[in-house]
């Protein structure tokens, strides 16, 4: 979903937020602290630009910090967070826990990764037993054998394989293959020619390549050469590669076939060596997301030479681990990923970009510390009780469409009654008992915790899936739906604001905030133009009538074409690639609006700080996009991500919900304004 969703230091107690009544009046506790009226500028008319309307005043007062690309609400919850994971490694590494607790593990990673005196010292040493055995590659056989190693260190290769739910039979896991092995974002940056793409493109080429090279101990004729042929690879592998839009179609990115089949398609890929390599046990099936990037793969392997491959695996190897590695390393995978690609200016604090490391490597074990703190049961229960009050609004939606027949409502209810809601945290944990962290050093520890995450995967192979495990922390400001799973996942940071007690926000911010934005956007997923495609229990398979597949898809054609319509720095969105979550946020929008319409709040109709229930519901959804981006960022997203951006996530669908209107008396001639017959109405 990539929702920005709020951490703070979190004093939850029992509260009327989450209840299907009324709260008291909220005027005075509001008087200074109303988490949607301090954030308004009403210089701005809400009928043409509604999300400045409701956030301007905080983006004037909250310029983007130097070492960041955005800057909003989220990220000031990062902060906090931050803080108490420093406290949380600082206590840890003081504590001479015992070896293999998770204490140990903890302090010894921030140990290593603060220890900046040992890795300058190091400079590239700790990459230099993989950059021996990379150098001993003689032939093809030998650089497969490096593709399936380096995988398993966690190093791009033109090889991405992984464990996952098979599409059509979801109580099985298979070993998937996709397209992979490019060093820019996407395929479009290798061919786009808007002044973001070339501008990337040139920098890569001219700049980023040749740097790497030498740092990896090239000359500067070998770092020049090496560029041009390392970058010729990639474009031709990005040549066969879909589009972002390309890759969200289910039927046509799953392609099941034989081990046989799969040699058959790249004879050059001793695949069965390989996978024993990657540890991939009596592999015999496989699902390849993209044949054609495969085909390309196998004539790239003859069409450029054993030594341009080696330099391409040196490349990917020096900027798997470049931010763990000396300065020169360090500074430069910042120089292009941080400032080039997005736009932050100076690097974040060494602390900081620890810990976001170790909260990525290791992140259920730091949860588990998280939860028992700030995450109590009573607390969870709230969010269930929101999730049933949301899957209640949805059936009743379903129930009044006018363009859907009734043995596909029959469907669809079963289905939205089978979505399962993960809430706050998993009830079992994962075992990190086999990861070994030692006090350094630190490239090897992120190599060790990657190496970790991969025979996690592997151990999967053959074993029915689990349909408990989480692939999110719970202290992560973020949500997903599943579709193999048919379940919604929501973190216990999931739905707070800073710097305002659950028991002081009045429901209809909630409603707008966390029903809407969060669990009802995560449930239309289930039913956008992809999750339509799986059935309750997750399998990929056709449940609609024809005509009304043809009527959904002339409902979200609407939607693709508003989107389209939308553009930025002279970049438009891509309103197929983004329909999904377009989907989702109007959905969201209008199942979590009819549950706020059963509230005590919106029934009592009064005002708070002059504002209207109505009016606070569209705020709080806006609440929950508070923030903005550099220039970069924006246009990075525009071109790689299925999101639209945030302030477009606000308007856009605002516009196409009549009460919306109402409630802000949008009227013809605002630039926000609809015709009637032009507004997009799914669910």
């Amino acid at each position: 979903m990539e929702k920005k969703v709020f951490l703070l230091s979190i004093l939850i107690s029992a509260s009327c937020v989450f209840l299907l009544s009324g709260c008291n009046d909220k005027s005075k506790v509001y008087a200074e602290n109303d988490p949607v009226f301090k954030n308004m500028d009403t210089t701005v008319k809400p009928g043409d630009d509604f999300f400045k309307y409701a956030n301007g005043a905080w983006l004037k007062k909250n310029p983007i910090p130097a070492a960041y690309p955005s800057w909003g609400i989220g990220n000031v919850v990062d902060e906090e967070l931050r803080d108490r994971l420093k406290k949380i490694n600082l206590e840890a590494e003081k504590a001479d826990a015992a070896k293999g607790t998770n204490t140990q593990k903890i302090g010894d990673f921030y140990y290593s990764g603060m220890d900046t005196v040992s890795i300058e010292k190091q400079g590239l040493d700790p990459l230099k037993p993989e950059i021996a055995r990379l150098e001993a590659v003689k032939d093809i056989t030998g650089l497969v054998d490096e593709f399936a190693h380096f995988q398993t260190i966690g190093v791009e290769t033109p090889i991405s394989a992984g464990v996952g739910q098979d599409a059509k039979n979801s109580d099985k896991n298979l070993l998937q293959l996709y397209q992979g092995g490019i060093g820019l974002p996407n395929r479009d940056y290798y061919f786009n020619t808007d002044a973001h793409s070339v501008t990337i493109r040139t920098d890569y080429q001219k700049t980023h390549l040749p740097i790497v090279f030498k740092l990896a101990g090239l000359s500067g004729g070998e770092a020049l050469a090496a560029t041009q042929k390392v970058y010729s690879l990639e474009q031709f592998l990005a040549d066969s590669s879909r589009k972002l839009e390309d890759l969200r179609d289910p039927y046509h990115n799953y392609n099941k076939m034989p081990l046989a089949g799969l040699r058959k398609l790249t004879p050059a890929i001793d695949w069965q060596r390989a996978f024993e390599e990657m540890d991939y046990k009596n592999v015999d099936t496989v699902i390849v997301g993209q044949p054609e990037y495969y085909r390309a793969l196998n004539k790239a392997l003859s069409q450029y030479t054993i030594a341009d491959w080696k330099n391409y695996l040196l490349k990917n190897l020096v900027t798997a681990f470049g931010s763990c590695l000396s300065k020169p390393f360090d500074q430069e995978n910042f120089r292009f990923y941080g400032t080039v690609l997005s736009g932050s200016q100076e690097q974040l604090p060494r602390w900081k970009r620890v810990i976001d490391n170790e909260n990525d490597l290791m992140g259920e074990v730091l949860g588990q510390l998280f939860v028992k703190e700030y995450f109590p049961e009573k607390t969870k229960k709230r969010y269930v009780d929101l999730v049933e009050a949301m899957r209640t609004s949805f059936k009743e939606h379903i129930e009044k469409l006018d363009w859907m027949s009734e043995q596909t409502k029959q469907k669809a209810y079963y289905k939205l009654s089978k979505v399962m809601p993960k809430v706050g945290y998993p009830d079992h944990w994962k075992d990190f008992s086999s990861l070994t962290i030692e006090k350094g050093p630190y490239c090897m520890n992120v190599m060790r915790a990657n190496n970790y995450w991969h025979h996690f995967d592997a151990n999967k192979l053959g074993k029915p899936v689990d349909r408990t495990e989480w692939d999110i922390t719970p202290q992560t400001y973020n949500a997903y739906y599943n579709p193999s799973n048919n379940e919604i996942v929501l973190p216990a940071a999931q739905f707070l604001v800073p710097g305002v007690k659950d028991e002081d926000m009045d429901d209809a911010v909630v409603y707008g905030y966390a029903a809407a934005s969060t669990i009802g956007h995560e449930m239309t997923h289930g039913f956008d133009d992809e999750g339509r495609q799986f059935d309750a229990k997750g399998n990929l398979k056709g449940w609609w009538l024809p005509q009304d597949s043809v009527k959904f898809t002339q409902r979200t054609q609407m939607l693709v074409d508003q989107f389209n319509t939308y553009s930025i720095y002279g970049l438009h969105v891509n309103g197929k690639a983004t329909l999904g979550e377009n989907i989702a946020d109007l959905g969201g929008i209008v199942i979590g609006l009819d549950a706020f319409k059963k509230t005590e709040q919106y029934k009592g109709g009064k005002p708070i700080n002059g504002l209207t229930p109505m009016q606070r519901f569209f705020l709080g959804y806006a609440l929950g996009w508070l923030g903005q981006d550099r220039k970069e960022a924006l246009s990075s997203q525009i071109l790689t991500n299925e999101h639209s951006p945030g302030f477009m996530r606000v308007n856009g669908p605002f516009t196409d919900v009549p009460e919306f209107y109402d409630a802000f008396h949008i009227k013809k001639g605002d630039k926000m304004w609809l015709d009637p017959d032009k507004r997009v109405k799914i669910w």
